[in-house]
Order: structure tokens, then sequence, then C-alpha cells
């Protein structure tokens, strides 16, 4: 199926992160708002999330799929925080009044965007920090966007939005992002995952371009990072995939072998959309986009919106955590190591697919897919047929383009969609940011 970006998404909030039920009904909408505003339109996370898209197509030296997964989970956690850091101390305060913008008033509306792009700023700059002076002038012009100069409650909630954004970046500094990965001894204290298998079925890295050197394997400690609502990587540590010579490993290759070879140019188009590799706003930026989307059709405000954000990207990192912890637990083979008969689409003159440079199973793609989709179609349950049917085009393009088997889309899609149930779980319950505070 061709890729289509649907318009569509909602989200809910309360005064405090409370518990709340993204089933439910408590959406956040503004109230009617007068004539008397002359600010520019649109939502000031969904504006910074679009900066932060921008900022990863941007590095693609830094931000392979699953760092991009770890930055926009930190800064959409950091919008959230703030935000309702800033709600939070404005009921605190005084009574607010409508004044043409809503509940809360202009007091409110510019507390809350001058909290998200505090936020933004400050994680960003950490993330990215060759773009801090154009973040900081970014900032800046927000806060003198409308009339009468910069108004004293956006210049408290950047501040309020800048604390909050050192918390995520206390957090991304003892993630074990950093962790040296070790993959020539078993697992320690300090080196991570384990030892490389060798023999039959098993992956084996990517080799050195000729005259270069070896690429880098993508992200072998991710499967013991600090995690927002997993007990640890392998609380949904999927069965393992069918034995190398088995029947059904032979019919998952068989079905690989088929479709990548009889794979129509739509499809490869379609393979190549969905794949999103470094250079692009990444898969999960996809997601983010999509639930942007659906923000705007049902007019949410800036708390809803930021809510949406945090819960979808929080969950799409657990569910790489689970993903990686499991890949490198297997060191499943690829199918193109098992077969000549795979048909794969190398990069040619940076267009094409590639290899990517980790273990098979699962598939990461799919664990990002079903992680993100569920969270928005919990959100927005209207369009769950259509995340539904994006998240399965999604995994299918990856067996068209012969670097998965069919398996291994499946155990990602599970695995995503159980953190993913996890993490909505956890946040009616408790509320998403008592994971990091």
């Amino acid at each position: 199926m061709q890729l289509v970006f649907v318009a569509a998404i909602a989200a809910l909030s309360a005064c405090t992160d409370r518990p709340t039920d993204p089933a439910s009904s408590q959406l956040r909408a503004p109230s009617s708002v007068s004539s008397e505003r002359s600010f520019p339109a649109g939502l000031a996370s969904v504006g910074w999330q679009e900066q932060a898209r921008s900022l990863v197509a941007a590095h693609p030296a830094t931000m392979s799929p699953i760092n991009a997964v770890r930055a926009y989970a930190l800064l959409s956690v950091a919008q959230y925080g703030a935000v309702v850091d800033a709600g939070n101390q404005l009921d605190a305060d005084e009574a607010l009044q409508s004044n043409g913008f809503g509940a809360g008033g202009r007091s409110r509306f510019e507390a809350e965007r001058g909290a998200i792009a505090g936020a933004s700023a400050q994680v960003l700059s950490y993330l990215f920090p060759d773009a801090a002076a154009v973040l900081e002038e970014r900032l800046a012009n927000e806060g003198t966007a409308g009339p009468g100069g910069v108004h004293p409650q956006f210049t408290r909630g950047v501040a309020i939005g800048r604390a909050f954004g050192e918390v995520m970046k206390t957090w991304a500094a003892s993630d074990g992002f950093s962790t040296p990965a070790c993959l020539a001894a078993p697992r320690s204290a300090t080196c991570i995952p384990g030892a490389i298998l060798t023999g039959s079925g098993f992956w084996t890295r990517n080799p050195a371009p000729p005259g270069g050197t070896l690429p880098p394997i993508a992200g072998p400690q991710f499967g013991a990072m600090k995690p927002y609502f997993l007990t640890s990587g392998a609380q949904f540590h999927p069965a393992p995939p069918p034995t190398f010579g088995s029947p059904d490993y032979l019919a998952g290759l068989n079905e690989t072998i088929t479709k990548s070879s009889g794979r129509t140019p739509a499809q490869l188009a379609d393979a190549r959309a969905w794949n999103l590799p470094q250079g692009t706003m990444t898969p999960l930026g996809y997601w983010d986009r999509l639930a942007a989307q659906y923000i705007a059709e049902h007019g949410l405000d800036e708390r809803a919106a930021a809510h949406v954000f945090a819960l979808t990207n929080a969950a799409a990192m657990d569910a790489v955590i689970g993903c990686w912890e499991a890949k490198f637990s297997y060191y499943f083979i690829r199918p193109w190591q098992a077969s000549p008969a795979v048909a794969l689409d190398p990069v040619v003159n940076g267009v094409g697919i590639g290899l990517p440079n980790h273990p098979s199973y699962p598939s990461g793609h799919s664990c990002v897919s079903a992680s993100a989709g569920t969270v928005i179609e919990t959100f927005f349950p209207e369009h769950a047929t259509v995340v539904d049917q994006q998240v399965a085009a999604a995994g299918e393009s990856r067996i068209i383009a012969g670097i998965h088997f069919p398996f291994d889309i499946r155990a990602g899609q599970a695995l995503g969609r159980s953190v993913a149930a996890l993490a909505i779980a956890y946040d009616r319950e408790r509320g998403l940011l008592a994971a990091v505070r």
C-alpha cells in the first residue's frame, strides 16, 4: 500500500500529572478565543517537534534511527513535564481570566508556550550543540511574537521549561547510552551485551567497504539502557526465533525470497519510503508527524499535545530497549546472509535501503512502529484502522526489501504492542512523569 500521511490526532490531560485514561473523554481542546489574539497559529510543542525532526535529518552522522528515538523521547518528556509544572504553578498563584485566550487567559497561554520553548531549547541544544545559537534565537523570537513585548509569564515559563530540560539532561547522562559496548566477551557489569556468536544461523556484522573501515554496529548497548516504564530490557523478551534450518525457519526464508525477488516497482518504492534511514526524520519521526496531524485536526491545547508526544516517544524508547535486548541475545542471521536468492536494494548514489548492521530478530522497525501506533490509536481510537494498516505496511516493507523474515516482524510488533500497553497503564495509574521525577 502507498504511504498515506493521514491528517488526525488528539490527547488528554489534567491540572496535575495525575493518572489519566487515554481511552476516556478527557481530551483538552482550547476554549473559543476572541479576535483579541494576534499570535502565530499553531502549538509551540508541535513546532518544536518539527524542529527536532529537522535536526535529526540534518545530523546523519549521529542520528541513527534508534539514536533518534532516544532524542525524541528526551525532548517530548521534557516538553510535557515543563508544561505540567508551568500549569501547576499558575494554578497555585491565581485565578486566571480568559481575556480572549480561553481558560487561564493570556497568562496560561504565555506560560505554557514559554515552558515548551525553554524545555525544547535546553534538550535540543544538549543533543545538537552546533544548533544551540539557532535554537536560542527561535526561543527569543517566540517571546516577542505577540503584542506588548515579552510577556512576564512567557519568561517565567521559559525558566520552568529549562529546569525540566535539566531533569531530562540528567536522565540522559545516566541512561546508559554512552556505556561502552563490548562484543567479544560475556556479559558483565561493564560489558554489554554479550559474546559474538559464530556458526550456522548467527548474524555477522557488515563488512568494511573497499578501502574503508568496519561500519559501527547499531546500538549494541541499547538493550541495557535505562527504560521509562519497563522493569528491565528483558521484561517482554520474545520466545526464540525458529531454529535455523527447521521447517518454520525455511518457510519464513522462502517467504522473504518470494516477496523480495517478486516485488513490483511500486512495492520497492513503498519499501524505500518506509525505510526512513539516517539523514531523514527516521521511522519514529514519521509517527510523530502523524500525531501532529491528528493534534491539529482535533484542535488540542498545548498540554494535551505534549502528553501525546511524551507517551508515544517514551514508549517507543522502551520498545527499542526491549527489542535490542532480544537482538543481542539471539544474534539471529539476516535473510541475505542465509541465502543469495534474497533480493536486496543496496544503496547506489545515495538511493536504496541498504543493510542494517544489527541482528535480525526481532525487527526494530516493527518494535517502534507497533509501540508508537498503539499509543496513538489509544488516544485516537477513531483512527485505529488506518494506524493498524500502516503498522502492517511498515512491517511488510521490510520483508519485501529482503532484510527481515516474517517472524522478525511478528515478534517486533508483539513486543512493541506489549511495551505500549504497559506505558499506557503506567500513565493511567501513576502519571507518566512519575517515571522521571
